[in-house]
C-alpha cells in the first residue's frame, strides 16, 4: 500500500514531481499553495482533486499519509514539526529551515516520532555516480579513509531567480546559492568522505542585484556566487567554488584526490585514476542520460539541473520501495531510504552554512558550532532575570 501524498508549494518543481509520483503509484490528494488562486492554478493543471491556503487542512486529511515540503523555507520548520506531531512522514526541501534554532526543532521533532520517516531532499546521494564513488572510497581505491587529501567542487550554472521579486531574491528568507546548492555540496562531501567540518572559511557575494524584471525599490540580497573551504575532522581540505554567472549552460565537477589516486564525477559519469597509472579509469558512465524519451525529459532539465533531478527520482523511486511491501499505509521498511539525508544532517548543513556566513562577515575563519539547545532569543534579558533572582 502506498501512501496519500500532499504537497506543499506550486513551483515549477511541483509542476515536475507530480505528474512522476503518479508514475511510481502514488496518489497526490492535496495540494498548499501561499495564495488560493496560486493552488488552483496548479491543483487544475495537475488534476489535484483537493487544494487550499491552509496549513492544516492539508495536514489532517485522512487520505494525505506522506507530506513534501517544496516551499520558501520561512515554512519548512513550521510545516514539518506539525506533520510529523500528527503523524504524517515528511520529505523536506532543503535547507532544513532558515538557521539552526529551525532546523533543531526539526530533529527534535524526528527524535520523538522515530516510527516516521523524516528525511531531507539532499539527492544528490541517489545519484548512481557518488553511489558508485562511495563505494570505490570505501574500497580502498583511493587508499585509507583517512588518507582522503584534498576534495575540490565546481557547480556552474545560469541565474536561481525568477522573472518576479519572491524569497528567491532574498537572502534572510532562504535564497541564493548557498543554501540552494552549497546546502547539497556539504552535505555531499561528509556523505561521500564520512567526515565532517570542523573550521571553514566563505566568500559570499551577490553581484546581480537588479535586473530587467527586479529593480526600483526591491533590490536582490541573495548571493549568486560564493567559494568556501572546509578542514574536514579526517584531515580533508574541501574547497568549492558555485557560481550563478553561466546563463542557459549547467556543469557541476566532484573530484576528490587520495594517496592512491583520485576519483572524479562530471555530471552524472564517474572517473577514476590510480597513482601509478597511465590512463584514467571510466568507472560508471550514466547511459540513462544517452535515452531519449526518458522520465527525465527537457522540460525537467529546464527546472532542475539534471543529477539533482535524477537524485530526486531516484529518492522517490527509494520511498516506492519503503512503502511498498507493508500493507499497512503508515507502515515502511527502513533499508531503501537508509542513504536519505536524515533531520540531523539537516542541523549540521545549517551549521556549516552558519559559519560560512559568519565567515564572510568577519574575514576569517570560523570553527563549526552544531547547537543541541535551542538559542536564547534575549540573553541580555535572561542575564537580567538571572540577576534579579539573585540579588533577591
Amino acid at each position: 500500500m502506498l501512501p496519500g501524498i500532499g504537497v506543499f508549494g506550486t513551483g515549477n518543481v511541483v509542476k515536475v514531481i507530480v505528474p512522476f509520483l503518479r508514475e511510481k503509484g502514488f496518489k497526490v490528494e492535496a495540494l498548499w499553495g501561499r495564495t488560493l488562486n496560486s493552488a488552483e492554478e496548479v491543483a487544475k493543471e495537475l488534476d489535484i482533486p483537493f487544494y487550499t491556503n491552509k496549513i492544516d487542512d492539508v495536514l489532517l486529511r485522512k487520505d494525505v499519509d506522506l507530506i513534501f515540503i517544496i516551499c520558501s523555507p520561512n515554512l519548512h520548520a513550521q510545516i514539518a514539526v506539525k506533520a510529523l506531531g500528527i503523524g504524517k512522514h515528511v520529505l523536506c526541501d532543503k535547507p532544513a529551515g532558515l538557521c539552526q534554532g529551525e532546523a533543531l526543532k526539526m530533529v527534535r521533532a524526528s527524535q520523538y516520532y522515530p516510527s516516521l520517516i523524516s528525511i531531507i531532499n539532499h539527492s544528490l546521494r541517489f545519484l548512481p555516480a557518488f553511489g558508485q564513488m562511495r563505494k570505490a572510497i570505501a574500497d580502498g581505491y583511493l587508499g585509507q579513509e583517512d588518507e582522503i587529501t584534498v576534495c575540490d567542487v565546481r557547480v556552474q550554472m545560469g541565474s536561481l531567480l525568477h522573472d518576479t521579486y519572491d524569497w528567491l531574491c532574498d537572502d534572510t528568507m532562504g535564497g541564493g546559492v548557498l543554501t540552494l546548492v552549497g546546502s547539497h555540496v556539504i552535505d555531499l562531501m561528509s556523505h561521500l568522505t564520512s567526515q565532517r567540518a570542523v573550521r571553514v572559511h566563505g566568500v559570499i557575494r551577490t553581484f546581480t542585484k537588479t535586473t530587467e524584471r527586479v529593480n526600483g525599490i526591491r533590490h536582490i540580497s541573495s548571493p549568486d556566487f560564493c567559494t568556501f573551504q572546509m578542514e574536514m575532522s579526517g584531515g580533508a581540505l574541501v574547497t568549492a567554488t558555485l557560481n550563478n554567472h553561466l546563463p542557459g549552460s549547467f556543469s557541476q565537477e566532484v573530484l576528490i584526490c587520495g594517496q592512491a589516486g583520485h576519483l572524479m564525477v562530471r555530471g552524472g559519469d564517474l572517473y577514476g585514476r590510480k597513482l601509478n597509472s597511465n590512463k584514467e579509469d571510466v568507472i560508471y558512465l550514466d547511459v540513462e542520460d544517452l535515452q531519449r524519451g526518458g522520465a527525465i525529459n527537457s522540460t525537467a532539465a529546464n527546472v532542475i539541473p539534471r543529477p539533482y533531478m535524477k537524485g530526486l527520482f531516484k529518492m522517490i523511486g527509494a520511498l516506492r520501495e519503503a512503502f511498498l511491501p507493508v500493507e499497512d499505509k503508515r507502515g515502511w521498511v527502513k533499508e531503501p531510504v537508509a542513504l536519505a539525508a536524515t533531520f540531523e544532517d539537516g542541523l549540521y548543513v545549517q551549521a556549516v552554512i552558519d559559519a560560512l556566513k559568519k565567515s564572510n562577515a568577519n574575514k576569517e575563519w570560523v570553527k563549526v558550532n552544531v547547537i543541541t539547545e535551542e538559542p536564547d532569543p534575549d540573553p541580555l534579558l535572561s542575564a537580567a532575570v538571572r540577576r534579579s533572582a539573585i540579588s533577591m
